[in-house]
């Protein structure tokens, strides 16, 4: 009987795709927006639905990116158009320096293998018709790695690395709680050692206790792979512990981007200042008075022009209404970028979009129309 061989050494065999040889990012976004054609017909035009619209960052092996914002911001959308799980309208896809933007079906199957994606509810995206030993294997089955003995044997090392008994392989998944679940679908995803992994609410339907166990779970697994991770989350906690830096995205665009501590130390858009303001905070003396916003945000089919967030901000002016803000580094020493850098790709700027963040902090700049406003809470 032929011995079966380690994880880890089918991992070593398999090709190299096109992999970094310097400091390159892994990931790179350059304008990317994602459009749907909502109704519409033979003799009438269909109203375009703004989902994404012209995101840019760069992404570095080992780093994680948090992402957050209220429901239907446009957060989810933007990681499967990374993914390439939906082509998207416009901008560019670079992936482990290759421009994936055009890619068909076909030529993006062996990047599928360094690429994966862990959902929010463990429950729906098992097949609970399928055994976790099937589960963990069919990553090997599609691209063809192994033979039965050998994915038998590494099914049960997924399984001890995400911390459940090799004993389980034979169980199903609603013998499972939700927790044990979760770990399973993060098991199959790094079944094929991949170096994007994208977590899409991943520990939001999971109890407090179960999610800092989660947390960690991919903490430990990014040091051991340098996983780059993209977080995506609307608990603002939660991203805090996890992520090197934290983009903020309200319909479609992102608003903010900074290191983590900088981000939570001093938030610089009106938007971000208000879901940190509606943070519980158990400390009186570190209490911070609410920031007002007014109504609820628009739709991604008729964003107001301008700033997206003007129609909420208290520190609404006239450019506001005429002007896109541009994403750029808060330190006008600093110049324009284009491109987001997260890790040792690029800089630790801190990024904002807003006309006045500056008069804002320093106190010249006063909120107004505060008449009739409502505590933001959609995020804590």
């Amino acid at each position: 009987m032929t011995r079966a061989i380690s994880i880890e050494q089918v991992r070593g065999a398999a090709p190299e795709l096109n992999a970094s040889k310097s400091a390159a990012p892994l990931l790179q976004l350059e304008n990317l927006a994602q459009h749907f054609t909502l109704g519409g017909g033979l003799l009438r035009r269909g109203q375009t639905l703004y989902a994404v619209d012209g995101v840019s960052f760069t992404l570095a092996a080992g780093k994680t990116l948090g992402l957050v914002g209220e429901s239907g911001c446009g957060k989810s959308t933007l990681a499967r158009s990374l993914l390439k799980l939906q082509q998207p309208s416009s901008g560019r896809i670079h992936f482990d320096g290759q421009d994936i933007t055009d890619y068909s079906a076909r030529q993006m199957r062996p990047l599928r293998q360094q690429m994966q994606l862990v959902f929010q509810d463990p429950q729906e995206s098992l097949n609970s018709r399928h055994t976790i030993a099937t589960i963990l294997q069919e990553p090997f089955v599609i691209h063809g790695i192994g033979t039965a003995q050998e994915r038998q044997v590494w099914a049960g090392e997924l399984l001890q690395r995400v911390g459940l008994p090799v004993s389980a392989l034979n169980r199903y998944p609603h013998e499972f709680s939700g927790g044990q679940r979760q770990r399973i679908g993060i098991a199959r995803a790094m079944a094929l050692k991949p170096k994007l992994l994208v977590c899409d609410e991943a520990v939001s339907a999971l109890d407090v206790s179960v999610q800092s166990q989660i947390l960690n779970l991919l903490l430990s697994l990014q040091q051991e792979y340098q996983l780059a991770i993209l977080f995506i989350a609307h608990n603002l906690s939660v991203v805090k512990h996890i992520s090197d830096h934290i983009a903020v995205m309200y319909l479609g665009r992102i608003i903010e981007l900074a290191p983590s501590d900088e981000l939570y130390a001093q938030a610089l858009h009106p938007y971000t200042q208000a879901l940190l303001a509606a943070i519980p905070e158990p400390d009186p003396r570190r209490r911070k008075v609410p920031l007002m916003l007014q109504g609820e945000p628009p739709s991604p089919a008729n964003p107001p022009s301008g700033c997206h967030f003007r129609t909420r901000c208290p520190y609404v002016g006239e450019r506001c209404i005429n002007e896109v803000p541009p994403l750029l580094p808060a330190a006008p020493t600093l110049g324009a970028q284009s491109l987001l850098n997260i890790g040792p790709a690029g800089g630790e700027a801190h990024h904002v979009a807003c006309h006045f963040h500056r008069e804002i902090m320093s106190g010249e700049r006063l909120p107004q129309n505060l008449e009739s406003c409502d505590i933001i809470t959609s995020l804590i």
